[in-house]
């Protein structure tokens, strides 16, 4: 048996959830540096607060991922206790955000926001996969993507809205301003709408159903997966912990910034956590989360592995540019870095108009351009196309200065998002075991989440070294990695492709 093919209505339903999820992300992305500055952070600090948000991502995407996996709950399936869960915690969390009246409460509020976030949509990754046959991945993510587009249009443009309709755009005190408080809790209250849409609208396949449809389930591709696990020697995991105290080092012996010592920890513990699971797996504990979600690490399938490499690099320039947009264009096109200044927010209002652009152009290039693209050329080379295309966005920020003409370089970054967020994943849901879809989709963010924090642990201790003053020059990094991402993508392989680049 197949799965049911699912008309345009079917799709709506599937994804119309990530719209509301998507606001929440477009809020947060858009004002988060505006708050933080507000409140009074330096720009050099930006990085150091903006760890939590990747950092949440790291820890709760694959937990979520293989619980979701193992999750069924008759009235509400499989991932959708999941989407309903986060849609809750994320709105009450832009609730409270605008209510912060010190940096710390503004640092935690954003933890706990992108931890809800996550929770809810990890499992839409994997969610699509499950509805969805084969032959209609491509048309779900891309529709997914729209929705994505949609609601970030919607989440960076409500500051923008309240100032139109008289809400005051500057704080009298230097505070957070009442069009940033009213755009965060309009923003709750559409998250939670959205979610509850896909919820109540759309019925999870049960596992018998699964099974009929031939789909395997998580139990039955788990045994090879510990096996494999168990097989596995101490030697990566003692490397492991060396390049941690490496790293740790490194950050003492050269006063680096502070932030860097997270990335030294990170990759220690991840040494340790997986020399626990491989003691547990040679014992025979294969029921164990961090056996399960060591071992699925380890043994990604190839694609996977070639794809993380060109998620790496994307989500570096994405988060270059969500990190220091606003003190570019504020600094280089209003001319203000002063954040109770009238031009200070008129910028930083602008960045919202910026960021409604590219996910304008996203979600019109994943209905359009992305599917023509995709059946004449096949997904890698779309996805190379799309890369070069924000990698060309990037670049013009260094010559154009003047705000309207700056909405053109949004054109060729809005390619490249609707592109990352529909081509990867397309290409996974069709190459990986549905048993595991919820898990893999989990680990595969952490190659999102992983230069992120990079970027936020590294490339404040570079522009503190070389471009103090000139935050100009992180958007020539964000060009160049996504041109690193395009050249990664051409070892990416999909059956019945040739990405060989003809002259």
């Amino acid at each position: 048996m197949q799965k049911p093919r699912q008309g345009w209505a079917g799709l709506f339903n599937i994804s119309f959830g990530f719209f509301g999820i998507q606001i929440g992300f477009a809020l947060q992305n858009a004002n988060m540096s505006r708050v933080f500055q507000s409140l009074g952070s330096a720009i050099d600090d930006l990085p150091a607060l903006w760890v939590a948000a990747p950092l949440t991502g790291l820890l709760v995407q694959p937990i979520i991922g293989h619980m979701s996996d193992r999750t069924w709950l008759r009235k509400l399936g499989r991932r959708r206790p999941y989407f309903l869960l986060g849609a809750v915690l994320a709105a009450l969390s832009l609730v409270l955000m605008p209510l912060s009246d010190v940096l710390l409460m503004a640092a935690l509020l954003l933890w706990v926001l992108d931890a809800s976030l996550n929770i809810s949509m990890e499992p839409f990754r994997a969610f699509v996969g499950d509805m969805l046959r084969k032959d209609q991945h491509t048309a779900g993510y891309a529709v997914q993507t729209a929705f994505i587009g949609a609601g970030a249009v919607m989440g960076s443009l409500i500051p923008d809205w309240m100032e139109q309709m008289g809400v005051a755009n500057v704080a009298p005190d230097g505070g957070i301003p009442d069009s940033v408080r009213y755009a965060f809790w309009i923003g709750g209250a559409a998250l939670l709408v959205a979610v509850l849409w896909t919820v109540l609208t759309t019925k999870e396949y049960s596992p018998e159903e699964m099974a009929s449809f031939g789909d395997s389930n998580e139990s039955e591709t788990q045994e090879a997966t510990i096996t494999a696990l168990a097989a596995k020697q101490y030697a990566s995991c003692i490397a492991w912990i060396i390049a941690g105290l490496v790293v740790t080092g490194l950050v003492w012996q050269f006063n680096l910034e502070k932030e860097m010592y997270l990335l030294g920890g990170l990759l220690a513990l991840y040494g340790v956590l997986s020399a626990v699971a491989i003691s547990m797996a040679k014992q025979g504990n294969a029921s164990g989360m961090l056996t399960s979600i060591v071992g699925d690490f380890s043994g990604m399938p190839d694609i996977m592995k070639k794809l993380a490499l060109v998620q790496f690099f994307s989500w570096s320039a994405l988060f270059i540019m969500w990190i220091n947009t606003t003190p570019v264009v504020t600094q280089y096109v209003f001319g203000s870095t002063d954040t109770a200044s009238v031009a200070y927010n008129q910028g930083a209002n602008w960045v919202g108009r910026l960021f409604a652009t590219y996910n304008g152009v996203a979600a019109i290039a994943a209905l359009t351009l992305l599917p023509f693209l995709s059946k004449t050329l096949g997904k890698v080379k779309t996805h190379v196309f799309g890369l070069l295309c924000g990698a060309a966005g990037y670049a013009s920020f260094f010559f154009i200065r003047d705000p309207n003409t700056l909405l053109m370089a949004e054109v060729g970054i809005g390619i490249a998002w609707a592109s990352i967020l529909a081509m990867p994943y397309a290409i996974l849901a069709s190459s990986l075991p549905q048993g595991k879809l919820g898990i893999y989709m989990g680990l595969f963010n952490v190659f999102v989440v992983i230069p992120q924090l990079l970027v936020a642990t590294v490339m404040g201790s570079i522009m503190k070294a070389f471009f103090p003053t000139e935050p100009i020059w992180t958007m020539a990094f964000a060009a160049g990695t996504l041109v690193l991402a395009a050249i990664a993508m051409l070892r990416v392989q999909v059956p019945g492709e040739n990405t060989e680049i003809s002259a």
